[in-house]
């Protein structure tokens, strides 16, 4: 360890604890580099990891494409780098949703609330794009439509409930931290108003897909562009 070949680099992970720590003090004793890297534990860390390794990759990643990659991949951040890497090298750094449903076809089920987290921004072209690459690859109408349904009621529910701290707020809405963390960011530029008329849009698409409309994926496309509208305060 004292004369290691200068073309040889030796790369040591610690996980901390007692387990491994004699050679990893050993290590340190010997010289080595040491870079100390804090365990992300909350959904939040690791959604912004995604985008900020994709940045520092040269591409771009949309907050609704990072949560779809972490869906798929899983929260080994090892994994997650690797899928950044290659995403970005095959796709010239425009990483998006439609990409990441492209890519890991079979491993992510979550196209719907893909499409509902998109439009719930007003990210109106990443909604569509989702969408239609759902419609593609299979997905049924109906999830989709369950998605959009579930995003607005999500959203309703924590603007509802008033400004605080997302895990204050949990407990009482009954529901995950990090979603209501992420459906506090969903909630800015949404009024009261426009949440009521986008639960009828979603009402009306609901009844549409389940038997009420002889196009079902342009049902879908009408009511993305209407809760997008009514976010925008323009109901059309």
């Amino acid at each position: 360890m004292g004369a290691p070949d200068p073309e040889i680099t030796l790369v040591f992970s610690h996980a901390g604890g007692a387990k491994g720590k004699a050679l990893a003090d050993a290590v340190r004793a010997a010289g080595a580099d040491v870079t100390t890297a804090a365990k992300l534990t909350k959904h939040r860390e690791r959604v912004d990891f995604i985008r900020a390794e994709v940045r520092r990759l040269g591409g771009t990643c949309p907050e609704a494409a990072a949560e779809a990659l972490l869906s798929a991949v899983g929260n080994d951040l090892r994994d997650v780098a690797a899928a950044c890497a290659q995403l970005v090298a095959d796709t010239g750094g425009r990483v998006d949703s439609a990409t990441i449903a492209r890519y890991y076809r079979g491993r992510a089920e979550v196209s719907g609330f893909t499409v509902a987290d998109a439009t719930m921004v007003g990210d109106v072209g990443g909604a569509l794009e989702a969408l239609r690459w759902a419609l593609y690859i299979g997905v049924d109408p109906v999830p989709i439509a369950d998605a959009l349904a579930d995003g607005i009621r999500i959203v309703a529910r924590v603007a509802g409930a008033g400004r605080g701290n997302a895990y204050q707020l949990a407990g009482s809405l009954g529901m995950p931290p990090w979603k209501v963390e992420r459906a506090q960011r969903q909630a800015r530029g949404w009024t009261a108003d426009g949440l009521v008329s986008a639960m009828r849009v979603a009402a009306d698409c609901n009844a549409a897909v389940k038997g009420g409309a002889d196009d079902r994926g342009y049902a879908l496309e009408r009511a993305v562009m209407a809760v997008a509208a009514a976010r925008a305060g323009s109901d059309r």
